[in-house]
C-alpha cells in the first residue's frame, strides 16, 4: 500500500482504518507497544520506521520516515468499547499471559495435584504426567507458534482481470467463548481450551465440571492471575458455578459466539440442540468407541503393553482409549499370551462414577456368558466405584462389550481374518475418534490413503495408542457421534478465531467497469478461455472482464 511513484516522486497517500485498539479508552498500551490488534503495521503494510501517538479523541497516528503518513482512526462509542473485541489487547500481551500462566501452574503444581486427587481420586504422578506436563507443553507451543498462526497473510492467486487489487487475510477473535469443561482430564483439557481461547483474543467463560470443581476453579484462578501479570483485563476469563443447572442456564440465557464442549455423546447432542436454536458455532469433543488393530506382522509384546497401558491409564476414563482389540488370527495366540500377565498384574482403580464401574463389570460378565474368557481370572464385583481392570478374550462379535458403550478399564479381544475383516468389525462400532494400528510395515500403511480413510477416524496412531495424541501441535477432531470441530493444535486455535478478508484496489490501475468493445471482447475471451472459439461460449454476453451489470451482492458473477 505504499504511495504511487511517478518520475521518481511519491504521490501523497492517506488511509483511514477503523480498527479497535488495545488498552483503556483506545490508547496504545505503552510507548513500546506498536502493535495494532497484535499485528505489526510495519510488517503488514511494509512501513518503514514507525512511531505511534494518540491524541485526546483516540486517533492513532502512524508516522513513517520512509513512507507517506497513514492515519489510523478508531470510532469510540461506549457500546462498541464494551464488546469483547474492544477488550482484547495485542497478541504480544497474550504471549506474555501464556508465559505467566505457565509460571503460575508450575509454582502451584502441588496444589493442582491435591485438587485433582480430591475431585476424582487420580494418583499424584498421573496428574503430573497426564495433566500438568501436557498442558505446559501446549502453553509453550502456543506462545511460540500462535503469532505465526494468527498473523495476517497476503492472499495470492487472483485472476488476471482483478487489476490493481491486493488481498489480505486476518485472524480476529470470534468474541465471547463458553467452555463447558469435562472432568476426566480436568486440568489438561480445560487448560488447553483456555489457552487457545485466550491466545485467539476471546473473552472466555468457563463452566467447570460438577465432578472437578476444586481443580478447575484453581485453574481458572491461575489463568486470571496471569492476566493481571500480563496487563490484560482480568475479566477476559470468568467462570460459573460448577453445577448442571448452571450449564443449562447459561446456554439458555446468555449469548456466545462459540461454545466448546467436551464430554459424552448424549450430552453433546443436547449442547448441539441448544446452540442450533441461536445458530451458535460449536466444537464438540465427544467420546470414541474405537479399536486397536494388531496385524500379523506386529510386535505383539509391544502392542499388548501399549494397548493395556492406554486402557488402564486414568482408571480407564480416556475417550481415545480402545474398547476392543482386533487381532489377525495368525498372531492371535501370541497376543493373548502377551496380554495375560499384564491383566493379571493389574491393580484395582477407582472410577469417578460408581455406576459406570458396575456397568463395566456387568458387560464383562455378559461377554463371558457368551463364551468369552477372562484373562485376569475371577471377575469380582465393583465396590463403590473400585474395580480391577478386566480383559475378555474370544469375545463374540455381537457382545455388548465389543460395542464399547462404556467408560472404564475393560477391554474385548477377538480374532479377525485379515485386514478387510478387521476394518469391517471396527467400522461396525460406528463411533470413531482415535484408532491405533500395530504393524511391522508402518511406512507402507501410511502410504496407503485408502486404508487410512477406511478406518474412519481423524486420529490414527501406528505402533502406539493414545500417548502420541498429547503432541501440542496435533489436532483432534471427531466425526459423527464423536463430535465435530477441531480442538488442540493450530486447527483448534484457528477455530476460535474468525477470518476477515480485506482488499485494497488501486485508484489508477483498476478493472474497467464499462462493457468492452466487440474486438476487445474477442481477445479477452481468448485470454480468459485459452483461445476457445466464440461458439463454445455462445450466449455468454459480456464474457471476459466482469462489468457492473455482472456483479451480485455476494461478488462478481458471469451472466
Amino acid at each position: 500500500m505504499p504511495g504511487d511513484r511517478r518520475g521518481g516522486r511519491r504521490s501523497a497517500a492517506r488511509r483511514v482504518f477503523l480498527l479497535p485498539m488495545g488498552g483503556e479508552n483506545g490508547a496504545v498500551r505503552s510507548a513500546g507497544d506498536h502493535s495494532l490488534y497484535g499485528f505489526r503495521p510495519h510488517r503488514l503494510l511494509r512501513f518503514g520506521k514507525i512511531s505511534l501517538r494518540s491524541d485526546a479523541v483516540g486517533r492513532i497516528r502512524a508516522d513513517s520516515t520512509t513512507e507517506p503518513n497513514y492515519e489510523l482512526e478508531m470510532h469510540q462509542t461506549p457500546t462498541l468499547h464494551a464488546t469483547a473485541l474492544e477488550r482484547v489487547s495485542g497478541l504480544s500481551a497474550r504471549v506474555a499471559w501464556a508465559a505467566a500462566f505457565e509460571r503460575r501452574l508450575v509454582a502451584r503444581e502441588r496444589d493442582l495435584v491435591d485438587a485433582v486427587h480430591t475431585d476424582i481420586g487420580k494418583p499424584a504422578w498421573e496428574v503430573v504426567s497426564g495433566e500438568v506436563m501436557p498442558l505446559v507443553a501446549s502453553i509453550r507451543w502456543h506462545a511460540r507458534h500462535a503469532p505465526r498462526a494468527l498473523a495476517p497473510r497476503k492472499i495470492g492467486g487472483a485472476p488476471w482481470w482483478m487489476l490493481g487489487q491486493t488481498h489480505w487475510s486476518y485472524r480476529l477473535p470470534v468474541g465471547r467463548v463458553l467452555v463447558i469443561a469435562t472432568w476426566n482430564y480436568p486440568v489438561q483439557l480445560l487448560g488447553i481450551q483456555l489457552v487457545q481461547s485466550v491466545m485467539a483474543g476471546n473473552r472466555t467463560v468457563v463452566k467447570p465440571s460438577e465432578r472437578a470443581p476444586r481443580s478447575q476453579r484453581l485453574l481458572v484462578e491461575l489463568a486470571r492471575e496471569a492476566l493481571v501479570d500480563a496487563g490484560l483485563p482480568v475479566d477476559m476469563v470468568t467462570s460459573t458455578e460448577a453445577t448442571r443447572d448452571a450449564g443449562r442456564a447459561i446456554l439458555e440465557n446468555e449469548q456466545f459466539d462459540h461454545v466448546v464442549f467436551t464430554g459424552s455423546t448424549a450430552v453433546g447432542r443436547q449442547i448441539a440442540e441448544a446452540c442450533a436454536r441461536t445458530l451458535t458455532p460449536s466444537t464438540l469433543e465427544l467420546s470414541g468407541r474405537d479399536s486397536a488393530l494388531v496385524l500379523a506382522d506386529a510386535n505383539v509384546s509391544l502392542a499388548a503393553k501399549s494397548i493395556w497401558h492406554a486402557v488402564t491409564m486414568n482408571a480407564g476414563q480416556t475417550c481415545m482409549a480402545p474398547r476392543r482389540v482386533l487381532v489377525e488370527r495368525a498372531t492371535y495366540g501370541a497376543f493373548i499370551a502377551a496380554m495375560r500377565p499384564l491383566v493379571a498384574a493389574a491393580r484395582p482403580v477407582k472410577l469417578a462414577d460408581a455406576a459406570m464401574a458396575d456397568r463395566c463389570v456387568q458387560l464383562v460378565q455378559a461377554a463371558m456368558l457368551q463364551g468369552g474368557r477372562s484373562l485376569g481370572g475371577v471377575v469380582e464385583p465393583a465396590q463403590r466405584g473400585v474395580m480391577r481392570p478386566l480383559c475378555v478374550a474370544d469375545c463374540e462379535r455381537d457382545a455388548a462389550l465389543v460395542a464399547g458403550d462404556h467408560f472404564g478399564p475393560v477391554l474385548a479381544v477377538l480374532a479377525v481374518d485379515g485386514l478387510d475383516d478387521a476394518i469391517a468389525v471396527h467400522r461396525a462400532g460406528g463411533q470413531h475418534l482415535a484408532t491405533s494400528v500395530y504393524t511391522g510395515r508402518p511406512d507402507q500403511l501410511l502410504a496407503d490413503g485408502s486404508f487410512i480413510a477406511a478406518l474412519g477416524s481423524n486420529v490414527v496412531t501406528i505402533n502406539d495408542t493414545v500417548l502420541p495424541t498429547a503432541h501440542p501441535a496435533t489436532a483432534i477432531e471427531g466425526r459423527g457421534a464423536s463430535g465435530w470441530g477441531a480442538s488442540r493444535g493450530e486447527a483448534g486455535l484457528r477455530a476460535l478465531s474468525r477470518e476477515v478478508t480485506c482488499s485494497t484496489t488501486s485508484g489508477r490501475v483498476r478493472t474497467p467497469l464499462d462493457e468492452p468493445s466487440a474486438s476487445a471482447k474477442g481477445w479477452l475471451r481468448r485470454l480468459a478461455f485459452g483461445g476457445r472459439p466464440e461458439a463454445a461460449v455462445k450466449g455468454t454476453a459480456g464474457a471476459g472482464v466482469p462489468s457492473v451489470a455482472n456483479q451480485s451482492e455476494h461478488g462478481v458473477t458471469h451472466s
